[in-house]
């Protein structure tokens, strides 16, 4: 007897596959997911089922129904006036700011009547201009209104106010798909592939519009592919608040396996809470091992279906195009489970994921739009900057009128360059446009002045207490694998009834740019054992207020943990890093030993510092500076840009490209 696999049955009935597993419940037949197999006098039974479904059945019951609702309607409708009128005559929604002008139309009050309420206040005030909301609410009291504050939409409300659109306007949109994978394993390649172009084809050809995304067509659906350099930009967005993907393909090597960056990609992408589809690349290759793959993503929980998972593996070769077509039709299908909708209707609203300033066309921004569409002549506000659609290009460069959403644009008419990860919204006029872009950068630089603290293992303690915390989560980077799995071990025992300590990603290597971003979309403590952050991570981690924590004995670090739980963590001491230096030559010094021949890269060091010898990233050895010269003469300290030679107390292997960080403890009023 054949087979056929739930979502084979359901392509061929023309219902979606989410569909078709519910009606097989009620049924009591029991399936797993979509991949599962049924018999074929059982897939009979289901297609005789939905036929019968299918036929119009109206009968007199439905008649009634009708005619009720056509009975029922005038009165509701009858209501909604009657509310409206007397909603209309009590109260009033303003914004902060609004002239009398705008406010003798919201209310029909004349504003020469205003203006003499007014000045009766002591305000000499002419008709155009502004007030704020406390004194247009008092003004209007005496006119016998009440005014209410106009609430503003956070980026965050934004976000959630899309995915939470009345199920009456929704209708399917395409789905947008974020590759992402080692370095080397074939994310270009497959992407080529997906598209039948070549980008360094298109380059060459002197071809400017990069919009972020490639648009492409299988079997009449549309799929959206972002272009991203990896997990870095994929989690940026994240971190920004803005959320533009929703299936991640994982590009795994079948000659390579599991490498570093592909553990990095799972972490940020199961963060982000994003199905992901593993693409096994390279399957043509003499020495590729498919199976191997697959054991190895087991241990990160990525279990192949036929394993009894609810992971889709796809064996692929970018290069020779094979199992490209297969790729595109379990993409198609999991975003059919995922049913993904959107109001096409509204006004527009979407996500900056790329932006430049243009020397001919000024500031050009690359959108996904996630609601409405998006129109040439629509007033638009992202950020701190608004504008006005003057022109749109789709992913080929061609020039649209519209864009739907899930389509990407190149959108030309912002006064200024906005942020990636900004929200676009479409707004009534330009006036409208422009209060809210000087709003937001009001907002932007108070935040700057009180930027929101993330978690700290300091601050822990009072956040439990408060409720705020229930999850705590770390990041770990260690310098040897060994040290890593045996951290984790200790880190996840120090759980308790109040936190859940949850270790969203573990690697090997200094702490890089990557970690702190996934640090900032996930309010985790990065720890480092016996690893340093590099300088672009410490800068970062500044800008973002993330807690970076070193150590090099495992039982401090979970003595610190505890510590912070129960709420006794006061560090009395902070280490503040002053400055590196990178080791160019070595020398020998009767009397003194190796004297390394540095170049101060930034910051400073001084001769009462401690020295920190950091080799590709990894600490080789702490201690103190024995001598700090510059040519033959002793001196208190070397400043960036000027070279020096250092010689540490009792360490004697250093080498060529070894990295000196100086470092001292300061008290922490």
């Amino acid at each position: 007897m054949t087979k056929v696999r739930v979502y084979e049955l359901a392509k061929k009935l023309g219902v979606p596959s989410k569909k078709l597993m519910t009606i097989l419940e009620d049924l009591d037949i029991d399936v797993k997911n979509h991949m599962s197999s049924l018999e074929d006098d059982m897939a009979q039974l289901i297609i005789d089922l939905i036929n019968e479904e299918k036929e119009p059945k109206k009968n007199k019951k439905d008649k009634e129904e009708e005619k009720e609702l056509k009975i029922i309607e005038p009165k509701k409708e009858v209501e909604k006036k009657e509310e409206q009128a007397k909603s209309k005559t009590q109260k009033v929604v303003l914004p902060e700011k609004i002239t009398i002008k705008e406010l003798g139309q919201k209310t029909n009050i004349e504003p020469v009547k205003l203006i003499k309420k007014l000045i009766d206040f002591g305000l000499m005030l002419n008709i155009n201009a502004d007030i704020n909301f406390e004194s247009a609410k008092r003004l209007l009291k005496e006119f016998g209104f009440e005014a209410e504050k106009e609430e503003e939409e956070s980026k965050e409300k934004l976000v959630k106010k899309i995915k939470e659109e009345s199920a009456g306007n929704l209708k399917p949109r395409p789905p947008v798909v974020t590759v992402m994978g080692h370095v080397d394993h074939g994310k270009t390649t497959l992407l080529d592939a997906i598209r039948e172009t070549r980008v360094a084809a298109q380059e060459a050809g002197g071809i400017t519009q990069h919009i972020g995304a490639s648009q492409i067509e299988k079997d009449g659906k549309i799929i959206i592919f972002l272009d991203t350099p990896g997990h870095e930009a994929f989690t940026a967005l994240r971190a920004r608040g803005a959320s533009v993907t929703d299936i991640v393909v994982l590009v795994v090597a079948a000659d390579d396996g599991v490498m570093p960056q592909t553990i990095e990609a799972i972490n940020h992408a199961k963060a982000a809470g994003v199905p992901i589809i593993v693409a096994v690349n390279k399957i043509d290759k003499p020495d590729a091992n498919p199976e191997k793959v697959k054991q190895q993503l087991t241990e990160y929980g990525l279990i192949p279906e036929e394993w009894g998972g609810d992971t889709i593996f796809v064996n692929v070769s970018a290069r020779n195009r094979i199992g490209i077509d297969q790729l595109l039709e379990m993409i198609l299908l999991v975003a059919d489970m995922q049913e993904l909708k959107a109001d096409y209707d509204s006004p527009a609203v979407g996500v900056i994921i790329e932006a430049k300033l243009d020397k001919g066309r000024g500031p050009v921004a690359s959108v996904i739009v996630q609601k409405g569409t998006l129109k040439v002549g629509d007033i638009i506000v992202a950020g701190g900057t608004w504008g006005k659609v003057r022109a749109m290009f789709d992913s080929r460069g061609k020039i649209v009128k519209e864009a739907t959403p899930s389509i990407p644009v190149e959108v030309i008419g912002f006064e200024e360059v906005p942020v990636a990860g900004d929200i676009l919204k479409v707004v009534v006029d330009e006036k409208t446009a422009r209060e809210m872009a000087e709003k937001e950068k009001e907002l932007l630089k108070e935040k700057e002045d009180i930027t929101s603290p993330k978690v700290s293992l300091e601050k822990l303690f009072d956040k439990i207490k408060k409720g705020e915390v229930k999850e705590l989560n770390i990041i770990i980077k260690a310098d040897v694998h060994g040290s890593l799995e045996a951290l984790k071990q200790a880190i996840e025992k120090c759980s308790n009834d109040q936190v859940v300590i949850r270790i969203i990603h573990g690697g090997v290597g200094a702490i890089n740019e990557s970690d702190i971003l996934l640090a900032s979309a996930s309010n985790a403590v990065v720890i480092g054992f016996n690893v340093r952050p590099d300088s672009n991570a410490r800068k970062l981690a500044e800008k973002e207020n993330i807690d970076i924590r070193t150590y090099r004995i495992i039982y401090e670090l979970i003595e610190d943990l505890q510590s912070a739980m129960k709420g006794l963590l006061e560090p009395e001491y902070k280490e503040v890093v002053i400055g590196h230096a990178q080791v160019r030559a070595l020398f020998k010094v009767p009397n003194v030993g190796i004297v390394a021949g540095c170049y101060v890269v930034d910051g400073k060091i001084t001769r009462n510092a401690n020295i920190r010898v950091i080799r590709n990233g990894v600490v080789i050895y702490e201690g103190k500076i024995s001598s700090l010269k510059r040519f033959k003469d002793d001196v208190r300290e070397v400043a960036s840009g000027y070279e020096c030679g250092i010689a540490i107390d009792k360490f004697n292997d250093i080498k060529e490209d070894d990295v000196l960080e100086a470092f001292v403890n300061k008290k922490v009023e």
